[in-house]
């Protein structure tokens, strides 16, 4: 992912607080023997220095984690596309493009087979997704879940290395990128506002 100076975020909070919002990416891993990267979408817990997961037993990932356990973790969301037009003001000078907000943390990966483990990231995982409880209990050898451990696998991932980019035209003058915020919220197509509030965040840095 190629990040600008300008597209940087400003620092460790901004995109621990933008991904503290988020909890579903793609988890993508070297493929096995020079074969495709394995790419998985999947809903995670991000705890602040890992990342916890569970996958069903016959996923593709295993194998292609154990032969090269450095992985990467993709998040992106609040994107838009910016039209030709919007961008100049003669509109068939302008140059369109796209905004979004992309967090990619290379991880390096462990694999979690027994049952407690499995069960203590299924525990945390339903605790973040499910606040409001009534899931029943969840142990490694009583209760609605201890029978379903044996079909997946969990993952701890140690995050060692995050990329970080805010692409909102942080470069261009404030009346320029206004403008962009108008159209958006005159365009108002789905993604067009989260859009929007990231370019409008961003601006307040300028």
């Amino acid at each position: 992912m190629l990040i600008h100076p300008w597209d940087a975020a400003r620092d460790e909070h901004e995109w621990r607080d933008w991904l503290r919002t988020r909890d579903f990416g793609q988890l993508a891993a070297n493929g096995v023997n020079g074969g495709p990267p394995v790419v998985v979408p999947t809903h995670f817990l991000f705890d602040g220095d890992r990342i916890l997961l569970h996958l069903a037993r016959p996923n593709p990932i295993w194998a292609a984690v154990e032969a090269a356990p450095r992985v990467v973790v993709s998040v992106y969301d609040d994107y838009a596309y910016i039209p030709s037009g919007w961008r100049s003001d003669v509109p068939e000078n302008g140059v369109p493009t796209s905004y979004y907000a992309s967090v990619q943390l290379t991880c390096e990966a462990h694999v979690v087979d027994d049952k407690e483990g499995k069960a203590e990231i299924l525990r945390r995982q339903l605790a973040h997704h499910e606040p409001e409880g009534g899931y029943g209990e969840v142990a490694a050898d009583a209760g609605p879940y201890h029978r379903n451990l044996s079909a997946i696998r969990g993952l701890r991932l140690d995050v060692v290395g995050v990329r970080a980019k805010f692409k909102y035209d942080d470069r261009r003058p404030v009346e320029f990128r206004e403008r962009i915020s108008a159209g958006l919220a005159e365009r108002d197509l789905p993604g067009d506002a989260s859009a929007r509030t990231q370019q409008r965040r961003r601006m307040h840095f300028s």
